[in-house]
This record gives structure tokens, C-alpha cells and sequence, in this order.
């Protein structure tokens, strides 16, 4: 997704339980099921950085919490007062799956964003647009947690802006 079309995603969500979950994984790069998975004591203001426990591949990681996502999730929690995990459902425990998919699928519709994006979108969406404003691939792949740097690399398929700003280094010679 374009950055416009990720602001009229998170735009077209009125509930603040679920705008602070997709903005957190937007922001942060997340998988769905690490979003869920964030306990109370992973998010780290101070650090402007939150904790994935047990990530794909059993890894732990650290990655990113923007201050704007932090300021929305203060919000969340002076209103839901969770007590073990980031966003409970409504009987305790981590919120479904399903309920975000759910939630993403109304946005989507509502924002009339791309038809075929998905949760999973975001996280794509969160790497190509570091990618796009200059960020070395090397970081993006440690705040991704990808093991290999070959997976990482497909985001350089995807970008081509800052293309028409890229000049020959023969145009630097003189000549």
C-alpha cells in the first residue's frame, strides 16, 4: 500500500481498541499473530521500542513503537485497563486472529484502499516505505526479523521511488 492508502486505512477505523492494533503493526513491521502476542510489560516507551517474544522462527526481537502509535496506546490503555496481554479479547486472553482480519476487512472496505491487501499488507507496507525513505536494508531486516538477508531483499523488487533522483556516476566525471 501507498502511504496515502495506509492513512485512510487507519482514518477509516473509529474504535480505539482497533485503530492502536493496526497502527501498532503498521508502525512496528508486526506480524498479526505478534501483535497479539505483546504482553503488558513488552512495550518500552522510554526506548520508543516494543519486544516480539517467540516470533516466527522461536525469535525474540525488538523493534520499533512510534510515538504517535505510543500516544494512541496510552489512550487504549487509560480506557480497556488490560491486565496481562497488549489487547485482550473480551474473556481475557490475547484478542483472535479472526477479529482483526475482521476489523482490517471494514477499514479496507470503508478507506476503498486496494481490495487485495491484507493484515500482512501492513507489515509489507512498513518495509518498503523505510525501504523508500533511505533506511539500510540491514536494519530493516533486523527489525523484520528475518533471518536472511534474501528475504529482506524482496522489498527492493517492489520500490522503485527516488528512481528519477538517481544520477550516473558518469554524469559526475569531467569529461
Amino acid at each position: 500500500m501507498t502511504d496515502k492508502e495506509v492513512s485512510r486505512l487507519l482514518k477509516a477505523v473509529d474504535n480505539l481498541k482497533h485503530r492502536a492494533i493496526l497502527m501498532l503493526i503498521y508502525s512496528a513491521g508486526l506480524r498479526l499473530g505478534e501483535v497479539l502476542k505483546i504482553r503488558m510489560t513488552d512495550i518500552q516507551p522510554d526506548k520508543s521500542r516494543n519486544f516480539v517474544r517467540g516470533a516466527k522462527g522461536k525469535k525474540d526481537r525488538c523493534t520499533l513503537l512510534s510515538s504517535r502509535a505510543w500516544e494512541l496506546i496510552r489512550s487504549y490503555l487509560e480506557m480497556y485497563r488490560p491486565i496481562e496481554w497488549l489487547f485482550e479479547g473480551p474473556q481475557g486472553g490475547p484478542y483472535s486472529e479472526r477479529s482483526v482480519q475482521l476489523v482490517f476487512t471494514r477499514a479496507k472496505e470503508k478507506s476503498g484502499i486496494n481490495p487485495f491487501a491484507t493484515v500482512h499488507t501492513l507489515r509489507h507496507s512498513f518495509a518498503t516505505h523505510l525501504l523508500e525513505k533511505g533506511v539500510d536494508l540491514r536494519y530493516i531486516q533486523e527489525l523484520l526479523g528475518h533471518e536472511s538477508s534474501k528475504t529482506t531483499e524482496i522489498y527492493t523488487k517492489i520500490t522503485k521511488k527516488g528512481w528519477d533522483k538517481i544520477k550516473s556516476p558518469l554524469d559526475d566525471l569531467e569529461l
